[in-house]
């Protein structure tokens, strides 16, 4: 896109996907090589970098959710390269994009350093969001089904959990949900209720997850759970769903991990008792 002081800002590529898996893992982050596909695949627009000789320095995601909602991830910058505002100018850049298109609300999930940096840049605190894992027996890090239960996703249900799914988050993320469920175990649902599972590259990944109703949501996870086999399992939710919370405390999670979740534009409420997990912080 544009070369300034020998930073070259680009678009990602699949190209860069061995660099930018190799960013993620120096901030200890879960994602996979199939996460970073994922999201240059749904936005290879809005996947943005930072070239420095040759070298990824950094990068910043933007993933739409139609017009209404923008979601930006994965602000990474490689510890040699910190300090120089490359964090700043790929924001920047992300933010123009989603002007351009007009959306009308773009959120992000901050750490505590990262926080400052997005209050400069108009965004304002919505409410907390909180990682939960529990540790795994060691042994195979692949994925099991030791209920071998499994819910046959008929049209029907598939149409009604995204409904769902749209009316609790506030904005349609079907072809996110569609790749999620591809990705990970088949989706586990009850009358429109669901939860997703999928590998992670530290910890197996529970989530999304919209239930009508905490017992349902106890139901689905239970079944949800084993996909993890003998890996830690990772669990993102709203702690300002009291049942979400109570329930992962009670299924052994604790909680590790505290994020921001900001807004900048209109403000756009999710429905938090019916969000059990959230998709992860790089999707909302």
């Amino acid at each position: 896109m544009n070369d300034c002081g020998g930073a070259k800002l680009r678009r990602l590529t699949e190209s860069d996907l061995p660099a930018a898996l190799e960013l993620s893992e120096q901030a200890g982050w879960n994602q996979t090589a199939d996460d970073w596909r994922m999201l240059i695949d749904l936005a290879p627009e809005g996947c943005l970098a930072i070239e420095v000789e040759g070298e990824l320095a950094a990068t910043t995601t933007l993933l739409c959710y139609g017009r209404r909602l923008a979601w930006i991830g994965m602000v990474l910058t490689r510890k040699s390269y910190r300090g120089r505002g490359y964090a700043r100018r790929l924001l920047t850049q992300a933010l123009s994009l989603a002007d351009q298109m007009a959306i009308e609300t773009v959120k992000l999930d901050a750490t505590d350093q990262g926080q400052p940096l997005y209050e400069t840049m108009g965004f304002r605190s919505e409410q907390a969001v909180e990682r939960w894992t529990r540790p795994g027996t060691g042994g195979t890090t692949g994925t099991t089904d030791p209920v071998g239960e499994r819910f046959t996703e008929r049209a029907t249900e598939r149409e009604n959990w995204r409904t769902q799914d749209h009316r609790a988050f506030g904005a349609d993320r079907s072809d996110l949900l569609e790749r999620l469920a591809r990705r990970g175990q088949a989706p586990f649902v009850i009358d429109g209720s669901y939860c997703l599972t999928r590998p992670g590259r530290y910890s197996h990944y529970l989530g999304p997850s919209v239930c009508n109703a905490p017992t349902t949501a106890r139901a689905l996870i239970e079944r949800a759970l084993p996909t993890a086999g003998n890996r830690d399992c990772s669990w993102d939710l709203f702690p300002a769903n009291s049942s979400a919370a109570a329930m992962a405390r009670d299924l052994a999670f604790t909680p590790t991990r505290r994020l921001q979740r900001m807004v900048r534009g209109k403000d756009l409420h999710a429905n938090n008792d019916s969000i059990y997990a959230i998709a992860g912080f790089e999707l909302g």
